[in-house]
């Protein structure tokens, strides 16, 4: 068997390749590290907002003016207000407020509930939720979603899960 020689210059020509496949498999995978550091952030608004002064929202009545931005209504009665969530609890649809049935009703499977939060037709296994809602000290409905309030469990007769006028 004969011996293959390599010129100098053939040599270098693959030598060069081998790095550059290298050099650039290398840049890759830094480029897949800092994919890490650097991860996709959802900015959501903050849980607290200030809804407004009691006098701002009808009596006997939901609001829905918080309905797309924060997922909530208030309502008021006579006695007290609350915040209700705009998430049914049988699978987290929106439900409408149907002022002319006094009721709100779910979309993608009949849920009903009453102005309260009351489930009382459809699959929901449980009323809405209340979120937690104060008054400030210059008067103003102070509302944090980040405090949950379940009828099912007592919690709606917790001071916080309503505000008395």
């Amino acid at each position: 068997m004969a011996e293959q020689t390599i010129s100098r210059r053939k040599f270098f020509s693959w030598l060069g390749l081998a790095w550059g496949a290298f050099a650039a498999a290398m840049g890759l995978a830094a480029t897949a590290s800092m994919r890490f550091l650097f991860p996709n952030v959802l900015f959501e608004p903050p849980s607290t907002f200030i809804a407004g002064f009691p006098e701002d929202y009808a009596i006997n009545k939901v609001d829905e003016r918080w309905k797309e931005k924060r997922a909530c209504w208030i309502v008021r009665t006579n006695e007290i207000m609350y915040c209700l969530s705009t998430v049914c609890t049988h699978l987290g649809c929106t439900p409408n407020w149907l002022e002319a049935e006094n009721k709100f009703k779910c979309p993608c499977h009949g849920s009903g509930f009453y102005m309260t939060g009351t489930n009382f037709e459809g699959p929901a296994p449980r009323p809405l939720e209340r979120f937690r809602m104060t008054l400030g000290t210059d008067g103003q409905l102070l509302v944090d979603k980040s405090k949950k309030y379940q009828q099912e469990k007592g919690e709606w007769n917790d001071p916080e899960s309503f505000v008395r006028i």
